[in-house]
């Protein structure tokens, strides 16, 4: 029985590290969606309206970063945009790191050095899937069509 529980806690640990890579493109956008919700809220939207309105808020914020991504020609600017979008998915990546390390590991200066491996490693994926969803033969409108 407590094989099959180690198995289990291993499978989900590396289930919610797959999450964690998968979705920290969307860290920024989950942000803002958030905040937008909170603020509607409070201004009283209610629930249903606070849900609306963090989605609408954070599907635009994915929209526009995503257009200027492949839109912008300077790289300076691209690179910004990215860094943008990675810095929310780097924070979040130490702290789930942290969260999981904190429990495997009792000296407090190893479980700080795996949260920022995992940060870098975190932050280092969502620049790399970010590149990817604007990738330099993307059709943008001040690109030449051949």
């Amino acid at each position: 029985m407590i094989f099959i529980g180690i198995l289990v806690s291993v499978a989900a640990i590396g289930f919610l590290c797959w999450l964690l890579f998968t979705l920290a493109v969307f860290a920024l956008p989950f942000f803002v969606a958030v905040t937008a919700g909170t603020w509607a809220y409070d201004t009283g939207a209610g629930w249903l309206g606070a849900i609306v309105i963090g989605a609408l808020a954070g599907a635009l914020t994915f929209a526009i970063g995503q257009f200027l991504l492949v839109s912008i020609r300077p790289l300076w600017a691209r690179i910004a945009i990215a860094l943008a979008f990675a810095a929310p998915a780097t924070i979040s990546g130490y702290h789930a790191t942290h969260g999981i390390v904190k429990h495997t590991m009792p000296s407090e200066g190893w479980q700080v050095a795996f949260s920022v491996i995992g940060a870098v490693a975190i932050g280092a994926t969502a620049l790399m899937r970010l590149a990817a969803m604007a990738t330099p033969g993307s059709t943008g409108p001040y690109l030449a069509r051949g």
